[in-house]
């Protein structure tokens, strides 16, 4: 009943974060020394008057900033996000386009950081100070230090272009058509229809912009799951454990790392938060038609109903995920209480 309550109270308190959001975005939006006008028509229309007038009347431009403020609010309590001033389109519409392709990435970015993380983190802490945790420190260092864009260039470069042993920029494979649109996971769509040889593709796909996403938060894993584990084989319940004569395996799986997951899960759940918000220039760079391709593109169009609509869609994802994280702490640690 307790969690119950505390799962409750957190919803609620998401849709004043959401309004807050909505706010604070659209001051900044309408702050910037541009003109949605200038960056959305062209050059002919621009010099019509009357043009000038109907573009900025259909979109609402022309009444008071509060005003336009308060009928957006008014709409999205409605669940109306508006319509993209680029696209001509409801921006929920173009959301459940461009999102499917970001939570596919994400998901295939976070497995990797996890399984690579926890794996190099409980190595660097079982040989501490050798030369295997120098290495590993070394690694993680690297993926947390060196900027995602250019590690995406070089791996194109090296794998895709040189070698020609990994896929090129896409989804899929251009002589390729999209599967049946389920769920808009090209690979679980795959899946779904039975196309095994779509879904491999698919698959394949996903391996260099998942490796690229994946290695700053697997850095941040290796590093956090290291000095938790350390600092609990310290405690006096390993040394217990120890005399007891189990073996140093059965001790880190049964007894250290349960007890040292609570700040990696945190990390997790910051790192695919991250993930989620859709990386602009690693999308940009692998063609991949995600949530940050269309932030980007909305940015340079002026286009604040996307814009908002897109930091609306990335607070949820912060919320969710931390009350994801904060549910886990309970199964992981019985002691945690939620009140």
């Amino acid at each position: 009943m307790g969690l119950l309550k505390y799962i409750a109270r957190r919803l609620f308190f998401l849709v004043f974060l959401v309004i807050g959001v909505s706010l604070v975005v659209f001051v900044i939006s309408h702050s910037v020394p541009s003109d949605p006008v200038l960056a959305n028509l062209s050059q002919r229309n621009i010099d019509n008057p009357e043009m000038v007038e109907a573009f900025k009347a259909k979109w609402g431009m022309d009444k008071p900033l509060y005003t336009q403020y308060f009928i957006y609010v008014g709409n999205l309590v409605q669940g109306d996000l508006g319509t993209s001033i680029r696209t001509q389109r409801p921006v929920l519409d173009d959301l459940q386009d461009y999102f499917p392709a970001t939570i596919e990435l994400a998901i295939f970015s976070i497995i990797i950081a996890i399984i690579f993380g926890m794996l190099f983190g409980i190595i660097s802490a079982i040989k501490r100070n050798s030369a295997m945790d120098q290495l590993i420190r070394g690694i993680s260092v690297l993926g947390v230090s060196v900027p995602s864009f250019w590690l995406g260039l070089m791996f194109l470069l090296l794998f895709y272009v040189h070698f020609g042993i990994a896929p090129g920029p896409g989804r899929i494979s251009p002589y390729l058509k999209p599967p049946v649109e389920v769920t808009n996971l090209y690979v679980i769509d795959a899946l779904l229809a039975g196309n095994w040889s779509l879904a491999r593709d698919a698959l394949w796909h996903l391996l260099l912009p998942g490796l690229v996403l994946g290695s700053f938060t697997m850095g941040l894993i290796t590093r956090t799951t290291r000095s938790s584990l350390l600092e609990v084989m310290s405690l006096d319940f390993i040394r217990t454990a120890r005399a007891k004569g189990l073996t140093e395996k059965m001790i880190i799986m049964r007894h250290a790392l349960g007890n040292a997951l609570i700040p990696v899960v945190t990390v997790i759940g910051i790192g695919f938060g991250n993930l989620l918000g859709g990386m602009v220039l690693v999308e940009t760079i692998f063609a991949w038609p995600g949530i940050g391709q269309y932030a980007y593109k909305a940015a340079g169009n002026l286009d604040f109903p996307a814009i908002i609509g897109v930091s609306i869609l990335i607070s949820i994802n912060y919320v969710v995920i931390n009350l994801l994280v904060d549910i886990l702490y309970g199964i992981l640690d019985p002691r945690v209480r939620y009140h």
